[in-house]
Order: C-alpha cells, then sequence, then structure tokens
C-alpha cells in the first residue's frame, strides 16, 4: 500500500502525516469486510497485526474459564488496536468480534513496528494511548471494589456520554449498549443493571428505549443514590 493510499483514510493515528513522512516505511495493509458477529481473532490466538476499524462496530471481550464474557470496549471508527500481541509477539488477550456489517483495515505486524521506531508522531501517539489506557484500567478496577452496581452503571453511562458528546441536557445516545452489554462492562449481570437503569429512570437521570438513551440530567449521573 503506498503512503498515500494509506493517508487517505484519514486514520487518527496518522493526522498531520504526509507521504514523505511514511515514505521509509514498507506499508503492507489490506482492507478487509465482516459479517455480524464475525470474530477479527479469538482469545490467545497466536496472531500480531494491527487493525483500524474503517465502518461498522467492534466488541472487545474477555471470556473467563468459568464462560462469563466481560465486555471491555467498543471502538470509535477510525480507532486500531491489536498493538499489545504486534509488540510483544505473545498471544492474544482478548477476543474481538464484529457486532455489525464492519470493514478493517489490517497493518501487518512489521510494518506497525517500523512506523513506530521510525516515525516519531506515530511512536508519541500509541504510547500516549497505552499510558491512558492504564489510566482507565486503575479507575475501572477502583469502580469494581468501591461502588454498588447503581453507581458503576451511572459512571458507566457518564462515560459513554462524554464519548459520544452526549453530555448536555436532553442529548441522545443512539445504538447505546444492551443491558448485557453493559452488565459485562461493569461486572454485573443483566439483571441487576436492568433494575439501576429503571432507579435512574424514575429518577429523572435518563430515559430509556432500546438501543437508545437520553440524557436527562448529567450531573446526577455521578451521584451516589439514596
Amino acid at each position: 500500500m503506498t503512503p498515500e493510499k494509506l493517508l487517505s483514510y484519514n486514520l487518527p493515528l496518522f493526522a498531520g502525516l504526509t507521504a514523505s513522512d511514511l515514505s521509509n516505511v514498507q506499508l503492507d495493509a489490506s482492507e478487509q469486510k465482516l459479517a455480524p458477529w464475525q470474530t477479527i481473532f479469538d482469545q490467545e490466538d497466536e496472531s500480531y497485526d494491527l487493525y483500524f476499524l474503517l465502518s461498522g462496530s467492534l466488541l472487545a471481550v474477555l471470556w473467563t474459564d468459568q464462560g462469563r464474557e466481560i465486555v471491555y470496549s467498543r471502538f470509535p471508527i477510525g480507532a486500531y488496536f491489536g498493538e499489545l500481541a504486534a509488540f510483544d509477539g505473545t498471544t492474544r488477550s482478548l477476543a474481538v468480534v464484529a457486532k455489525s456489517d464492519a470493514r478493517l483495515l489490517t497493518l501487518k505486524r512489521q510494518s506497525f513496528l517500523d512506523l513506530f521506531n521510525t516515525v516519531p508522531q506515530v511512536r508519541q501517539r500509541v504510547t500516549a494511548s497505552l499510558v491512558d489506557r492504564i489510566r482507565v484500567l486503575t479507575l475501572r478496577n477502583m469502580e469494581m471494589t468501591t461502588l454498588s452496581v447503581e453507581e458503576r452503571v451511572g459512571a458507566y453511562l457518564l462515560r459513554l456520554a462524554a464519548e459520544h458528546g452526549k453530555l448536555g441536557l436532553g442529548s441522545v445516545i443512539e445504538d447505546a449498549p444492551t443491558h448485557a452489554e453493559i452488565a459485562a462492562s461493569v461486572g454485573a449481570n443483566r439483571e441487576m443493571v436492568s433494575r439501576s437503569i429503571s432507579k435512574l429512570a424514575k429518577r429523572g437521570v435518563i430515559k430509556s428505549a432500546r438501543q437508545r438513551i437520553e440524557i436527562l440530567n448529567p450531573e446526577e449521573l455521578s451521584r451516589e443514590p439514596d
């Protein structure tokens, strides 16, 4: 793939770069299309390439030894994933599956490593992303050990609204996660999440419909329940 073609995707990782910035790297990349619930890679797979989400929606999932599903993240358009295995050459720690029809750009491991080692902007952005992920995981661990399920659901919805730029009064999040997805993300079961969502709705904090959440009172999302 030529540098010009890679830059034409307008991926955030390469924002502001020029073709000459990438000219010293052999870019081995290709597109692929996915059907809903098709697996990109599975937990413990021996694959080491980097992926970019061009369209559609994905989920990163971990299955415990007991068969429990834990949802780690949803990916925004343009996001990349798979860099940990690309760095250390170990098996995948999570599975990533398509939630809908999706289109990906696959960048071969050696091309990614060459970009990281030769293009300072790429190295800085990837490093900053890894640091941010560590901080997020630290916060999530604190929430899991100190907050009730209702508080964790409120914190999750607050983050979701912020990620979508929907923190304003009356903002609506379309294609919102299902109760099962939220439960897998906050360490609860679907019934507990459904009860928490109902309580938040009764308090006038949100209005919830099928995969649609209206934020009625963003400040109340972070308030401890009575």
